[in-house]
C-alpha cells in the first residue's frame, strides 16, 4: 500500500513564491548541487526561474561518493540543467586531514572559494547553496564560512524546513522527494581522528554493499572509529533485520579492512559524532 502524504501547507507555498521572487532578484547563479534533497530542490526552482542563467556546479572529492555524483550528472542532464565539475581535495586543505571540530568550516573556505571564482569566470552573479532552516539546529560550521564568502542561502532565508521541502519536491516530481538525508563521507569519523583517502573509500564502500545487501534502508551511516570499529547506524526498526545476518554483515565489513564491526543500539541519528562536542559550542 502506497503511502499517502499531505500536500504542501500554505505557508510552504507563500515561502515557495518568495524563493522564486529572491532568485529572480538575484538574476543568475551557479547553484552548489549536491543531489540531495535540498540541493535539487534549489536547483528545479532555480532553473525554472533564470532557465539558462543557472548552473549546477558539483564538487568531485574522494569524500563525495559516486553514487551521488552519477545521480546529479544524470538529474541535470534529464532536467537539461548546464552541469560544471570542480575537483575539491579536501585532503589537501589545511586543518581538514586532522579532523578538529570545525574541520567543515575549513572544506566549505575553500569548496567555495572555488565556486565563487567559477561564479566570477562564467559572469554569473551568486553563488547558492541548499541550507535550510532546520539547519540552524546542529553544529554546523560550514555555515560560518558560507556567511563569510558572501554566499546565498536562498532556501534559509525563505524560512523553509526539511519537511516544506520535501512536500514541495513531492509535488514538483522531483526523485529526492523521499531521499534519505546524506552527509559527505568526512562526516563518518570522530572528530580528532585522521582522515585519509583510504578511510573514506573503506566507509564509502561498506555503505555501498549495505545499501545493495539490505535494500530500503531509510537511514545509513558507517562511523568510522579508533582500532579498525565500524559502528553502523540505521534506523531502529531496521536493526532486527541487520542483526539477523550478523555473521555475514561482520564477514563482508571485514573484507573492506574494519577489525571489529558493532550496530548501534540506539539507532540512526543526525549528527551522532556531535553527541561528544562540548555543549557550549553546540547549538541550544
Amino acid at each position: 500500500m502506497n503511502a499517502t502524504f499531505a500536500p504542501p501547507s500554505p505557508e510552504a507555498r507563500a515561502k515557495l513564491g518568495a524563493l522564486r521572487a529572491s532568485l529572480r532578484d538575484i538574476g543568475s547563479a551557479a547553484v552548489a548541487f549536491s543531489s540531495g534533497v535540498d540541493s535539487t530542490f534549489l536547483l528545479r526552482v532555480a532553473h525554472e526561474e533564470l532557465g539558462d542563467r543557472c548552473v549546477a556546479v558539483t564538487a568531485r572529492s574522494r569524500s563525495f561518493p559516486k553514487r551521488e555524483l552519477d545521480e546529479a550528472v544524470a538529474f541535470s542532464r534529464a532536467e537539461g540543467v548546464r552541469h560544471a565539475m570542480v575537483d575539491s581535495e579536501e585532503l589537501d586543505v589545511p586543518h581538514f586531514a586532522e579532523n578538529p571540530p570545525d574541520r567543515c568550516y575549513h572544506c566549505k573556505k575553500a569548496l567555495f572559494g572555488k565556486l565563487l571564482a567559477f561564479a566570477e569566470e562564467n559572469g554569473l552573479a551568486a553563488v547558492l547553496e541548499g541550507s535550510n532552516l532546520d539547519d540552524d539546529g546542529d553544529w554546523r560550521p560550514g555555515r560560518r564560512a558560507i556567511r563569510e564568502l558572501g554566499v546565498r542561502s536562498p532556501l534559509h532565508d525563505a524560512g523553509l524546513i526539511k519537511a516544506e521541502i520535501r512536500a514541495l519536491s513531492r509535488e514538483m516530481g522531483l526523485p529526492t522527494a523521499d531521499k534519505p538525508s546524506f552527509a559527505c563521507l568526512a562526516s563518518r569519523f570522530p572528530y580528532g581522528e585522521r582522515i585519509t583517502a583510504e578511510g573514506l573509500a573503506r566507509v564509502e564502500r561498506a555503505e555501498d554493499w549495505l545499501r545493495s545487501a539490505f535494500p530500503g534502508l531509510a537511514q545509513l551511516r558507517v562511523r568510522s572509529h579508533a582500532g579498525g570499529v565500524a559502528r553502523i547506524e540505521v534506523l531502529p526498526g531496521d536493526i532486527p533485520r541487520l542483526a539477523a545476518r550478523a555473521a555475514e554483515l561482520s564477514s563482508a565489513l571485514r573484507a573492506f579492512g574494519f577489525a571489529y564491526v558493532s550496530l548501534d543500539l540506539a539507532g540512526y541519528r543526525t549528527g551522532s559524532l556531535n553527541e561528544t562536542l562540548p555543549t557550549s559550542i553546540r547549538p541550544s
